[in-house]
């Protein structure tokens, strides 16, 4: 009987080890999270500072999370071009091609890091994130006040030195369509109006979407019939430089309701942030991201558009005042 009682203490010793050196990740995790598993074997950190942060390779290299990888958000292929629309999803091959040489196989867990300066910088997270999901990728997170947050907690646990090359991983792409919808598909829901059920979420600025400035690669101003607004700044505390909290965004993204959204923006960049709070931090059904947005929407000039007027201004101001 000792025997057995001995062995059920190692056995059970074994099994909180392995899930402290396995702890749960949510889609956002904290520093302290990310400090305290950051030798597990199975964790891949990924740096994507770039030129919207006024971010680079060197500026990874003058400091940096230990074990991080960089990869530039904006060239290294996280979006791609296609027929002359920028910023959409790559394929399946590319993607692949994309993560394995940062050491990423489909037991990995994933965490990527913004650099933490502003909302647009977390939208980079915020589509890499959404694109490891397309991709049958589950285990991913962000880290909650990114790079700047990470040097505030642990300033003594910053490396400087020039990465080693991590070992390639053996990522499979699993093309996985929730979350994901195409042109064909919004132009259905456009076509179908209030009858398709769907709420189209535009992410840009007011001005964007009143159609009083647009996108330089868009081919005309305005957006899409039938859209609110919502700008996608609006999650974000630029105090904290981390998304609002819990209760502060249901308070800001309640007033949408809880049937199917689409979020789109200009190229499918701010749009990410917005999705990634309805469906990842609310916890939302049913949310989709819609990564040609307004440039691949107004590159066909018969796709219809919609400007503004002075009584849809007085709704959606009282509307999302919050």
């Amino acid at each position: 009987m000792k025997r057995q009682n001995l062995l059920k203490v190692i056995f059970a010793t074994i099994l909180l080890w392995v899930s402290a050196g396995m702890a749960k990740a949510e889609p956002l995790v904290s520093a302290d999270w990310l400090a305290s598993n950051l030798n597990n074997d199975k964790l891949v950190i990924i740096d994507l500072r770039n030129k919207l942060d006024k971010g680079s390779y060197k500026t990874f290299l003058e400091g940096h999370i230990p074990g991080s990888v960089h990869s530039d958000y904006l060239t290294a292929g996280w979006r791609v071009a296609r027929n002359g629309i920028p910023g959409l999803l790559p394929t399946d091959a590319q993607f692949e091609a994309l993560v394995r040489p940062l050491g990423v196989s489909n037991d990995s867990q994933i965490v990527l890091v913004p650099a933490g300066v502003s909302s647009t910088d977390f939208g980079s997270s915020a589509r890499a994130y959404w694109t490891f999901k397309i991709f049958g990728h589950k285990a991913v997170s962000v880290l909650d006040g990114g790079w700047q947050g990470w040097k505030a907690a642990y300033p003594n646990q910053i490396a400087t030195s020039v990465p080693a090359a991590p070992v390639a991983g053996t990522f499979t792409a699993n093309f996985d369509a929730t979350g994901y919808i195409d042109t064909a598909a919004v132009e259905a829901l456009v076509d179908m109006g209030d009858k398709a059920g769907h709420l189209l979420l535009d992410g840009r600025t007011v001005e964007q979407f009143e159609g009083a400035a647009k996108h330089d690669k868009a081919r005309q101003a305005g957006r899409i019939p039938g859209a609110v607004n919502l700008y996608q700044d609006k999650a974000y505390n630029t105090a904290t430089n981390k998304l609002k909290t819990k209760s502060e965004l249901q308070s800001i993204y309640g007033a949408l309701g809880t049937g199917p959204i689409v979020s789109y923006c200009n190229t499918g960049h701010w749009a990410a942030t917005n999705w990634f709070v309805l469906s990842e931090v609310l916890g939302q059904k049913d949310v989709y991201l819609y990564d040609g947005s307004m440039v691949e929407w107004t590159a066909d000039p018969n796709r219809p558009l919609k400007t503004q007027s002075n009584l849809d201004k007085i709704l959606n101001f009282f509307k999302f005042r919050g």
